[in-house]
């Protein structure tokens, strides 16, 4: 029988919905019932991250694989389209999928050996903003979110959120990424976007280096990318904010865009800032902000 890992179960609990809990109630049978369909038997010790349990197989005509299995919602209804669509390139491959369950059979990659673990942080960035370039190279296909919606919904609620501040300084931070965000928010793209690319989310393998997985798919500008290769692995010297900042505006082809890819950055500090506040903070992240701080030269 599955196991489910102790903090698997303790963070759909801690979400505290009713489709979190029916989720962890039920992922065990889930498994079983995924590795007879599909042929597979179990090669390993069940892995997981906040949301999906990842069990390695091995299918009946001797692929290694792993079974993902995860709540279907916002975040993760898009992920078969955006795999299918890349198709390897750049990020691990799809080989199966059951969109009643939101259960994927993807490509066994190399868990042991993330991006985070290279110890040269230059490095580490170069090698994501290549692997953001080739993701961004693809329109996104039809059904997936869109920054659009996003950045008006984020513009709509940014000035009851900084009301709810306690400090002027962070009241005024947060409404300047708003007004950042809204000077581009009329065209914000078609790109295929992971929108969480981060070096723990970058594995190696037997088939390239380094590959992506675990996209939170939206349609949109490059420039929203970038801040969780900038929050990871954080650096507080504005100095190294502004390097790996340039590091990966050159990796999208936006050098000469800047300012357009800060802005959509702003505008992901934002989004960061309104999750917080509506949770009940009065005082803003300090990685944020000093990110923020270092794009605007404070």
């Amino acid at each position: 029988m599955i196991t489910v890992p102790e903090p698997l179960a303790a963070a759909h609990r801690a979400h505290g919905t009713e489709a979190s809990r029916a989720f962890i109630a039920g992922v065990a049978a889930r498994a079983e019932e995924f590795l007879e369909r599909w042929e597979l038997t179990p090669a390993g010790e069940p892995m997981h991250g906040v949301v999906a349990l990842v069990l390695p197989v091995i299918g009946s005509d001797g692929t290694e694989s792993v079974l993902k299995l995860q709540p279907v919602d916002d975040e993760t209804v898009g992920e078969p389209d955006a795999l299918r669509a890349w198709d390897g390139d750049g990020a691990v491959r799809l080989l199966d999928h059951d969109p009643a369950t939101g259960t994927l059979l993807l490509e066994r990659l190399d868990a042991a050996r993330p991006l985070s673990a290279v110890p040269d942080t230059v490095e580490a960035v170069r090698i994501l903003g290549t692997l953001l370039a080739r993701l961004g190279a693809r329109p996104a296909p039809a059904g997936l979110r869109r920054l659009g919606d996003l950045a008006a919904g984020l513009l709509e609620r940014a000035p009851r959120a900084a009301a709810a501040l306690a400090h002027d300084g962070e009241r005024r931070l947060l409404l300047d990424c708003a007004a950042a965000v809204r000077e581009v928010a009329g065209e914000p793209g078609d790109r295929l976007l992971h929108w969480d690319l981060h070096y723990d989310n970058v594995l190696g393998s037997a088939r390239e280096p380094w590959l992506a997985i675990d996209p939170k798919p939206l349609a949109g500008d490059p420039g929203f990318e970038l801040l969780p290769a900038l929050t990871n692995r954080f650096d507080p010297d504005p100095a190294a904010i502004r390097l790996r900042f340039d590091l990966l505006t050159e990796a999208i082809g936006r050098d000469g865009d800047r300012e357009r890819a800060r802005a959509w950055t702003l505008g992901r500090v934002l989004q960061y800032c309104l999750w917080d506040v509506e949770d009940g903070a009065e005082v803003l992240d300090g990685i944020p902000v000093t990110i923020a701080n270092a794009l605007l030269g404070r």
